[in-house]
């Protein structure tokens, strides 16, 4: 199995699915690619300098409306395709088209920081204080043309404080996000999930 894995910025989940890899916990992995649709991205150095993996920038256009077909192009010259290979989005700041998604069907692998279906697009941790829950968490799912509406993988809680701010908040999440996005990846390398309709069934 290949994996790329696609982000905007630092790459603190990329960073720990890196570090998976590194140390076998993910089975079957032959080769990673690091894909950014920004040049600047910190993620970027961090994948090569500390895991040595391959990087690949991917600009949009001016208009961004070939952007898709682009970064598959760069993605299939690199052995990424459908029948071998998972995709992981991790802070990967573009909404990717449904002639990309149907080309990797149940291939995409995303992380949100809410429980879905709750708090679904962006600013989720801010959703979540101004709804005024008590728990929220975050969720593994398989990505359809939706947005952030396909199979779920894993889910974590996190508890949400009387004191919390966006950013305690989102921190707390992050941890949880790092941990349930490897095991998602393990146990996706292992077969362990069987599609049931919409829903992902441990076997």
């Amino acid at each position: 199995m290949n994996i790329a894995i696609l982000i905007s910025g630092r790459g603190s989940n990329m960073k720990s699915i890196l570090q998976a890899i590194q140390g076998g916990e993910i089975e079957g992995v032959k080769d990673v690619i690091v894909v950014s649709n920004r040049s600047t991205a910190p993620g970027l150095e961090i994948a090569r300098k500390e895991f040595g993996v391959k990087t690949l920038i991917v600009l949009p256009e001016e208009n961004g409306q070939m952007y898709d077909k682009k970064l598959m192009t760069e993605l299939q010259r690199n052995e990424i395709f459908e029948h071998n290979s998972l995709i992981c989005l991790a802070g990967f700041m573009r909404i990717l088209k449904p002639e990309f998604i149907k080309a990797y069907k149940n291939k995409i692998v995303n992380i949100h920081p809410s429980l879905l279906p709750s708090f679904k697009g962006l600013h989720a941790q801010k959703q979540a204080l101004l709804a005024g829950v008590k728990i929220t968490g975050c969720t593994v799912h398989l990505v359809d043309v939706g947005i952030d509406t396909g199979p779920i993988l894993l889910q974590e809680c996190v508890p949400v404080h009387d004191n919390d701010t966006i950013e305690s908040l989102s921190a707390r999440i992050l941890i949880e996000e790092h941990k349930i996005y490897v095991k998602a990846l393990k146990l996706l390398s292992a077969n362990k999930f069987l599609l049931k309709g919409n829903r992902m069934v441990q076997i």
